[in-house]
């Protein structure tokens, strides 16, 4: 089971669950697909979409999820990562009003240069890191406090400074 998270901000983020569902019609993804859509209105019959979990069930999910499909929200990948799971990282983006800025795409780029997860810069990639993914060994994020405040640090002077 593949599970999608988009977060729980106020802008939709249709983009990637709708790019996430083209791939299930064409045959490019086979594993169910669960997606937690937060504020985000979409449906389809090709997945199970649910707005909102307890963390008591989204932590179900993500134990039981062979890949995580995440935004580039830092607790979202974080907690991916504690559950050792594989994560693909597909930013939102401000062009499309999925966000005030870009700081998605410093923090999954980031991620991904030091061996944390798959980052998908454009969502075409997105069949090719699901194939990827398969046989993907991400490093095993170091959890503890001063390089997480490290990244968090990193959030909030991107707000502060645009």
């Amino acid at each position: 089971m593949i599970l999608v998270t988009v977060g729980t901000q106020d802008k939709s983020f249709k983009r990637l669950i709708e790019a996430i569902d083209h791939q299930l019609e064409a045959g490019l993804i086979q594993e169910e697909v669960i997606v937690q859509s937060g504020y985000t209105q979409y449906s389809s019959t090709r997945m199970t979409i649910i707005p909102y979990f307890s963390q008591d069930d989204l932590d179900v999910y993500r134990q039981e999820a062979s890949l995580v499909i995440t935004h580039g929200g830092v607790g979202s990948i974080l907690d991916a990562l504690r559950y050792h799971k594989k994560v693909i990282g597909v930013a939102r983006l401000k062009q499309y009003k999925e966000h005030i800025n870009d700081h998605q795409v410093e923090i999954l780029e980031k991620f991904a240069k030091e061996g944390h997860l798959l980052y998908a810069s454009d969502l075409a990639m997105i069949p090719s890191l699901v194939k990827e993914a398969k046989d993907f060994s991400p490093k095993p994020y170091p959890f503890n406090n001063k390089l997480l405040l490290e990244h968090v640090k990193k959030v909030i002077d991107s707000f502060i400074n645009e």
